[in-house]
């Protein structure tokens, strides 16, 4: 029997040696969040993560997806004609083949943003990529997944998100916006959780607080809903 180490390697790599990930889907839609919402984007989806939040909506991706090299990747989301992509999952950064691919999605000059729990290390992905970062809060069931260690990494053009599902999550999120001054360091976006905080509720705690952050909402479900690939 192969070490584990082995192991895990032959299932990252084809047989010529090149990086492979695991996808549960690549597709082209709006971009819904972040500062680049409303952009068409490509959308590389990698399979997997470490967490559970209470509130997920992407289940479907825990499990099951196919095996695709870097160049595989590429050639698909050129073949969308987007000037935006963004690496999601899952967890992307649960895979260590997502680091060279965030650089070869850098290399054939598109803008990328990566979307990560923030419970993984931050430090070694490309420079050039824009990391969106979810701060995990008490409401999500995974707030002791948090590695703080990542918020001294953030760059100006780096995003850090809140999913706010009640006004202890509130509370608690600015506690931490103030504590490390996050406003200082990237754009700080809030997000009601759909099913728990209705949108207007949270934006008008922040417009009585004038909390130095951005209200957001899923701009894809406003359209469509809940569905894969949109």
């Amino acid at each position: 029997m192969k070490p584990a180490a082995d192991q895990a390697r032959s299932s990252a790599e084809n047989p010529d040696g090149e990086t492979r990930l695991k996808i549960t889907e690549i597709f082209c839609s709006l971009q819904g969040e972040s500062s680049s919402v409303g952009w068409p984007t490509s959308f590389v989806r990698l399979t997997g993560c470490p967490l559970r939040c209470q509130y997920c909506d992407t289940a479907y991706a825990f499990h099951g997806g196919q095996w695709m090299t870097v160049a595989a990747i590429v050639d698909t989301v050129r073949a969308h004609a987007t000037r935006h992509v963004c690496v999601t999952g899952g967890e992307p950064l649960a895979q260590k083949g997502c680091l060279p691919l965030l650089s070869a999605l850098c290399d054939a000059d598109w803008r990328v943003s990566l979307e990560t729990s923030g419970a993984l290390d931050i430090g070694s992905v490309d420079a050039r990529v824009v990391r969106v970062v979810d701060i995990k809060t008490p409401g999500s069931g995974e707030v002791q997944r948090n590695r703080w260690d990542n918020l001294p990494l953030l760059r100006d053009h780096d995003e850090v998100k809140f999913v706010i599902c009640n006004r202890d999550d509130y509370d608690w999120a600015c506690g931490v916006v103030r504590e490390h001054a996050l406003d200082r360091r990237a754009t700080v976006l809030f997000s009601p959780s759909q099913s728990e905080l209705p949108a207007a509720e949270l934006a008008d705690w922040l417009l009585a607080d004038r909390l130095p952050v951005r209200f957001q909402m899923q701009l894809h479900k406003v359209l469509w809903g809940n569905v894969p690939g949109r």
